[in-house]
C-alpha cells in the first residue's frame, strides 16, 4: 500500500468505535493504509487488523496524505498539535456536541471513504497563534506554545481577578481588572472568545482578536485587530491574583508574578480537509441552528 491516512479517535467515546471500524474497513479495502497510535487503535479493536499499522504520536503524520479525526472540536485540536509540523489536513468527524471544526458527522462514513479514495477533499488554511513567555522584563523566556484557536490568560483562583497591561504594537491600550483575557484567530471567534462575548469572524478574514474576560473597566469591547498586529498582557507586579496559561483550553502553564505574554500570528497554519464549497454562512447556521425561517433569497433570484 503506497497510501497512507492517519486516524485519530477519542477512545473514551463508544459511537467511535463502529466508526472507526467502518473506516478501516473502507479505506484498507480501496488500498489505503491506515495509521494510528497504539493505545487509540487498541481501544478501538482494529490495531492488528490487515492494513493497520501503529505509529508515534511524535511521527503521527509522517508520511500520511491526510487525518481523520472522530471526536468533537477537543479531539481536533490535539489532533493539530499532531498535524501541524506535517502540514497534514484533518478531516473531523463530529462526535460531540456543535463540532465547528468538524467537516462530517458519524452517518457519512461511506461519502468520507469515497472522497478519500478519490482524493477529491479540498484543503483550507487556518491561521494560528504564536505564544511566548516572559518575565517582567522580557528577557528569560518561560515558556513557548502556539495555537489554533486561542490563548487565553485566565485568574487562577475564583476569588481572585487578575490586574492585566494590555499592549498592542508596542503602545499600551489599557489596564483592566478582569478574570482574564482572550487572543484568538478567526477559527476561534466561534469558540471561547464567542463566549466570552466576542464577534464571529468569518475564517478567511485576516485578524486577530482581543477579547476581556469580565473586566472592570469603561473601556473593554472586544477589539478585531490587524493580522499582523503585536499583542502584549503584562501581569501588573505584586497584585494578589495568580494567572495561567492556556492554549486552545489545553497544555496549561502557570505564569508567575509580572509575566509578559507575547502573541502574534504564526507563519505555520493548520489545514482542515473539506468536502463541499459550502459558504461559512451554511456552516454557522447549521451549527448554531440559526432560524432562516422568513428568507426569500430564493424567490428574489427568480
Amino acid at each position: 500500500m503506497n497510501r497512507r491516512v492517519l486516524l485519530i479517535g477519542h477512545p473514551r467515546r463508544p459511537e467511535a468505535y463502529e466508526v472507526a471500524e467502518r473506516l478501516v474497513e473502507g479505506l484498507t479495502a480501496a488500498g489505503i493504509e491506515v495509521a494510528g497510535i497504539a493505545d487509540e487503535l487498541a481501544a478501538f479493536g482494529i490495531a492488528q487488523r490487515p492494513g493497520v499499522v501503529t505509529v508515534a504520536p511524535e511521527e503521527a503524520g509522517v508520511a500520511c496524505e491526510l487525518a481523520v479525526v472522530l471526536g468533537g472540536d477537543g479531539t481536533i485540536l490535539r489532533a493539530a498539535e499532531l498535524s501541524r509540523d506535517c502540514g497534514v489536513p484533518l478531516l473531523g468527524i463530529n462526535l460531540g456536541h456543535v463540532g465547528f471544526l468538524a467537516e462530517a458527522e458519524k452517518e457519512d462514513v461511506e461519502r468520507i471513504v469515497a472522497c478519500v479514495r478519490e482524493r477529491s477533499w479540498i484543503v483550507e488554511t487556518r491561521a494560528t497563534l504564536e505564544v511566548v513567555a516572559t518575565d517582567g522584563r522580557g528577557e528569560v523566556e518561560l515558556h513557548r506554545g502556539w495555537a489554533l484557536n486561542e490563548a487565553s490568560i485566565e485568574k487562577a483562583a475564583r476569588e481572585r481577578m487578575l490586574e492585566l497591561t494590555v499592549e498592542i504594537d508596542g503602545r499600551p491600550l489599557a489596564s483592566w481588572g478582569a478574570d482574564g483575557v482572550v487572543i484568538a484567530t478567526p477559527t476561534g471567534s466561534t469558540a471561547y472568545a464567542f463566549s466570552a462575548g466576542g464577534p464571529v469572524v468569518w475564517p478567511d478574514t485576516e485578524a486577530i482578536l482581543l477579547v476581556p474576560i469580565s473586566a472592570h473597566a469603561l473601556f473593554a469591547r472586544p477589539l478585531v485587530l490587524g493580522p499582523r498586529a503585536q499583542l502584549a498582557v503584562e501581569l501588573v507586579p505584586g497584585a494578589q491574583g495568580r494567572a495561567v496559561l492556556w492554549c486552545d483550553g489545553r497544555r496549561p502553564f502557570d505564569l508567575p508574578d509580572g509575566a509578559r505574554v507575547e502573541v502574534h500570528a504564526s507563519d505555520k497554519p493548520v489545514t482542515l480537509a473539506r468536502l463541499s464549497t459550502a459558504p461559512f454562512t451554511d456552516r454557522l447556521v447549521r451549527k448554531f441552528d440559526l432560524s432562516v425561517e422568513g428568507w426569500r433569497g430564493t424567490r428574489r433570484a427568480h
